[in-house]
């Protein structure tokens, strides 16, 4: 038998199979081969058809049985990843009301700031552990505001995997940790923000039915069937937000423990039981996927780092250079601190790290006579290292203690100058996994049965590569992040 995993993205639809038993994956297929559109009607918008999203998983799933010669009466199991702050509207029928408002959407900046403002800061950070911004619940309030007629048409708001589950089984519901994440859960009452939906005149009744997150949420009825071609009865066994997934892909569960990825942009997410909200305007606070209420807390403390991947992907574009590879070999003949040369990787937009600063990249203390290309690519790899060191010295100050990185076998992370730079400044070995959101969606599939060891397990046998430890001799590394981090902070004085 097989679990079969969902990570909605807003890129593509990732769809894995795994064995139900062992977690070993089976196979994975992306729809549609071609990256999905986003309609902006104005700057700063960002929306997608909720049914364009629901067809590609039923196309997938199609895809990947052939792919794998296996019949989908096999499955008997199914966990969804999603894009995480998206808005999702149905109607009484189960109709979308309007397209979806996803992630990377500014219209609500201003009334979430606004609200924050009004509420109080000190009663967002302790009870929201975070600011309204621009998140889920800011979302639906523009709704209300701009769009009176749909509003009055509104069932139930959803987050995008809240809508797939229930085009899958015809029933309506949602996690805790979806609710933390649209900014609707009160984590001192643990119960319903009803301070934010006062704020926003909301109904409650438009919020659906909690479910554990890993539980029998709901089970494929005759219509999810008969459009995705799964077996009626099928459940679904496991729900959540891409970051909290990408967490539990890497088996990050516990305090200490913190998940990294190294794409475009980079992310950390660390698991505390801590509640600290020190750095509230620069982290953001959700329940994590084991986040129980009444029992003590787990919390993924969420820092995105927008300069990332992109900055190494410019240079690759702009430098005369054939690949990545020739890139990471005339980096590899630089030594550390790439001869005095920093790059402060930020071009990618206002960093919230930098208390949404825009500080852009900049090239510091390039000599033309000495420095060349390897300069510049040993600079790049460490720049966005100590953009990450920088970060975890954040979450740090805000409670995280840390004794392991787990991380993706993703670009950044295959380059051995970034890994061992951050790690030995960092000061504790990183993990490196050969995974996806899809594939630990899949393998959580399972963890309705309370057995966490047994995934780990899977993890470790099916996914591990290799760990990066500290380097003895730190100094190099040291000074060079010092140098780099003086440079950051002067420009910072100065914005």
């Amino acid at each position: 038998m097989y679990h079969l995993g969902l990570d909605i993205g807003s890129s593509s639809i990732k769809i894995a199979l795994v064995n139900a038993s062992t977690g070993k994956s089976v196979g994975v297929v992306t729809e549609p081969e071609a990256e999905m559109s986003m309609e902006a009607v104005k700057n700063g918008w960002a929306e997608q058809s909720p049914e364009d999203w629901w067809r590609y998983v039923c196309s997938g799933i199609e895809k990947l049985c052939v792919q794998e010669s296996i019949s989908k009466t096999d499955i008997s199991g199914i966990g969804i990843s999603y894009q995480m702050h998206g808005l999702v509207l149905i109607d009484k029928e189960g109709n979308p009301l309007r397209k979806s408002i996803i992630w990377c959407d500014s219209r609500a900046v201003g009334i979430g700031q606004k609200a924050y403002e009004e509420i109080g800061a000190e009663i967002c950070d302790t009870h929201l552990l975070n600011s309204p911004s621009n998140f889920t619940a800011s979302k639906l309030k523009w709704v209300k505001e701009n769009e009176p007629e749909t509003y009055a048409k509104i069932y139930k708001m959803m987050l995008p995997g809240d809508y797939i589950a229930y085009k899958l089984s015809g029933v309506v519901n949602t996690t805790v940790s979806g609710l933390s994440e649209g900014i609707f859960w009160d984590f001192k009452k643990d119960a319903i923000a009803d301070l934010v939906l006062d704020q926003y005149g909301l109904d409650k009744e438009m919020i659906p039915d909690i479910v554990d997150t890993f539980s029998v949420q709901s089970k494929v009825d005759e219509k999810g069937a008969s459009e995705s071609g799964l077996s009626t009865g099928t459940p679904i066994l496991y729900r959540a937000g891409d970051q909290p997934n990408n967490a539990l892909t890497l088996n990050v569960f516990n305090p200490g423990e913190v998940a990294a990825t190294g794409g475009t942009s980079g992310v950390v997410y660390a698991v505390t039981d801590n509640l600290s909200v020190k750095e509230s305007s620069r982290v953001n606070n959700f329940a994590h996927v084991n986040y129980s209420p009444g029992k003590p807390a787990r919390i993924g403390k969420l820092l995105c780092i927008n300069g990332a991947g992109i900055q190494y992907r410019w240079l690759l574009n702009n430098l005369d250079v054939a690949s990545y590879d020739e890139m990471n070999t005339l980096a590899n003949e630089v030594p550390v601190g790439s001869d005095g040369v920093a790059i402060i990787p930020f071009g990618n937009g206002a960093e919230r790290m930098l208390k949404s600063k825009e500080v852009g990249t900049r090239i510091v203390n390039l000599n033309l006579n000495n420095h060349g290309k390897g300069h510049l690519c040993r600079a790049a790899l460490e720049g966005i290292a100590f953009s990450f060191v920088y970060g975890m010295e954040i979450m740090e100050s805000d409670g995280i203690k840390v004794n392991v990185m787990r991380a993706g076998n993703d670009n950044l992370f295959r380059s051995e100058i970034f890994s061992n730079t951050v790690a030995t400044l960092i000061g504790y070995d990183i993990e490196i996994y050969d995974t996806t959101g899809a594939i630990g969606a899949a393998r959580a599939a399972n963890l309705y049965k309370g057995d966490f060891e047994a995934f780990g397990k899977a993890i470790l046998d099916n996914d591990y590569v290799m760990t990066f430890n500290p380097k003895k001799d730190k100094s190099a590394y040291q000074e060079a992040y010092a140098t780099w981090k003086n440079e950051l902070e002067l420009i910072l004085n100065n914005l």
